[in-house]
């Protein structure tokens, strides 16, 4: 296939909706998916009384297809996104879309928007979204018994405003009403549920929120659009463990990087706030966020400051290594990367 790049200019992308040409859409009635297509139109039509409308059933995932230093078009770890969807479907009562149509779903629908995939070194990636809510009229509270999957594209630049300049973050006096990742869901409504904090803290003069647990407010979760990794003063990677922060692929990914390519000690645990103070860095990651620096965190009257100027050194590696995997400038590990085009 001959792509020809769209007149966009990739650099000064920002991370919103772009419409490309194609999605990819399949229908699930009476127990079977369809064979699913490549449509034009970017509209969906539903019922006044749709599940996903009157009872929020959907779910969604999120991924990127980038250009690597050799021409290649990718995208990483997609089967993961099809794992963690499958339990999200199966957690919210939809049908599973299995795990190999889903990966064929995407290669369709970034083969079909080549020419929206930014060029390499420009900063910029194809953003997919997979997602899949009830289609059919539901009015007592039950599962629908038809459902639609679609992925659609657009292309993006970073997730926060300056790219890796450390961003700063609050605890907000108030919990979300459902975290994003719990029982292993990420669901629309769990999102809905931190928008009012997110608008929040934009006007307090923050990037993002820091979630402490609902029961004790005492122990690091997660942000309302990513998780989050520290590194100690001996250089060893820490990030929260908890069941109801997002099981994110770019952190068990950057994990794995820590401590296979650069030789780190990693550990999963159970984080307190007030032991954050003792680390010497800290980042956010995920498929948006990629890895993004925390200059500060404030909680109330206590000031919890990194680095305002710059990425820390380790979370510099760590970036490095997990972009140069993604853009083929370094090996990766088997499996890692799917080659599309």
């Amino acid at each position: 296939m001959i792509s020809t790049k769209k007149d966009i200019d990739w650099s000064s992308l920002g991370f919103g909706y772009v419409k490309t040409d194609y999605r990819y859409v399949s229908n699930y009635k009476d127990g079977k998916w369809d064979e699913g297509v490549l449509s034009t139109d970017e509209t969906v039509t539903l019922n006044e009384s749709a599940g996903v409308l009157q009872y929020a059933q959907t779910c969604f995932e999120g991924l990127k297809a980038y250009t690597t230093a050799d021409g290649h078009v990718v995208c990483f770890r997609p089967d993961l996104n099809a794992e963690r969807m499958a339990q999200s479907s199966a957690r919210l009562e939809m049908p599973i879309f299995p795990k190999e149509r889903f990966i064929d779903a995407v290669v369709k629908t970034v083969k079909a928007n080549l020419d929206y995939v930014p060029p390499y070194g420009s900063g910029a990636t194809l953003y997919l979204r997979p997602y899949m809510f009830g289609s059919n009229p539901v009015i007592g509270v039950k599962p629908a018994t038809e459902f639609q999957f679609r992925i659609f594209a657009t292309p993006v630049g970073p997730y926060f405003k300056g790219g890796v300049k450390p961003i700063s973050l609050r605890v907000p006096d108030f919990d979300r009403a459902a975290p994003r990742g719990t029982g292993h869901v990420k669901a629309g409504l769990n999102y809905a549920m931190s928008l009012h904090p997110i608008v929040d803290a934009h006007n307090q003069g923050y990037n993002e929120n820091m979630y402490l647990d609902s029961a004790t407010r005492t122990k690091v979760e997660e942000t309302g659009g990513a998780n989050i990794i520290f590194v100690t003063k001996d250089n060893k990677i820490v990030t929260p463990k908890s069941s109801s922060i997002l099981p994110s692929i770019t952190r068990r990914s950057l994990m794995y990087v820590a401590k296979e390519y650069l030789g780190l000690e990693t550990e999963e645990r159970e984080i307190l706030f007030e032991e954050i103070k003792d680390f010497k860095e800290c980042a956010l990651c995920g498929t948006a966020a990629v890895l993004s620096p925390v200059g500060k965190v404030v909680n109330k009257d206590k000031e919890i400051v990194y680095s305002m100027e710059k990425m820390g050194e380790i979370s510099k590696k760590l970036y490095d290594t997990l972009t140069g995997i993604q853009m083929g400038r370094i090996e990766a590990p088997a499996g890692w990367i799917k080659v599309i085009d």
